[in-house]
């Protein structure tokens, strides 16, 4: 693995909201709704339509200037002239780093321990995602929840040298929290996947994830 690749910056920054979704048809209506930064994840790499569905959300991406994020398939989104790419540890150690650098496409990179969180600083990536901080059933995980504590900590290793993403079992009720610890950006998934009302899960976080809001209690917890 060659950690000398500097991957390009965000264009407008992370965050604060960060859906990460596996339909064609519900990332086009958070793109319609004024969401710039959006994740593709889609597991299955035998998807009968994975091809498809990344080429579309690129695609979409473009049209709607927004900044959408391929989950692992590197080759399949380098192809599809992606944004950006998000990787996990595993997906590092076979991902051709050079070739997602020099084609210019933006890489976002999952932590989860200390260690892992050094080893992705050492690779210059556009962003870090930290997790996961709550319990979360979307996917297994082989390490325990991290909470906030632990977070805020890891943030203090980065010390802003990279936007960070919080991820994992954060809704609307927990997201107050998270966004205290000074995370860039809050990555949901079923709070957008479960949403009976999505304009309406939408404009909560909006009025959650703003500076006033991260100030305003901060205010009140040192008065």
């Amino acid at each position: 693995m060659n950690t000398s690749p500097v991957f390009p910056r965000m264009d407008g920054g992370i965050g604060p909201f960060y859906p990460v979704v596996d339909d064609i048809a519900l990332l086009k209506r958070l793109l319609a709704f004024g969401v710039r930064t959006v994740q593709l994840r889609v597991k299955d790499a035998n998807h009968p339509n994975l091809d498809a569905m990344i080429k579309e959300a690129v695609a979409c991406g473009r049209l709607c200037q927004a900044q959408v994020f391929i989950n692992d398939h590197w080759e399949k989104a380098l192809d599809a002239g992606a944004y950006g790419l998000h990787l996990g540890q595993d997906d590092l150690k076979s991902a051709d780093l050079d070739a997602i650098a020099h084609a210019g496409i933006r890489l976002g990179v999952s932590t989860r321990t200390s260690d892992e969180l050094e080893l992705a600083l050492s690779l210059n990536p556009s962003y870090l995602a930290i997790g996961h901080i709550f319990p979360t059933p979307t996917k297994q995980m082989p390490t325990p929840p991290q909470g906030v504590a632990q977070l805020s900590k890891h943030l203090a290793t980065v010390a802003g040298k990279v936007p960070t993403v919080a991820i994992g079992g954060i809704d609307i009720a927990k997201a107050p929290e998270v966004w205290q610890s000074g995370v860039d950006a809050i990555a949901v998934v079923r709070a957008v996947t479960q949403s009976c009302d999505l304009a309406a899960t939408l404009q909560s976080f909006a009025e959650v994830l703003t500076e006033e809001a991260r100030n305003e209690r901060i205010v009140v917890e040192q008065s």
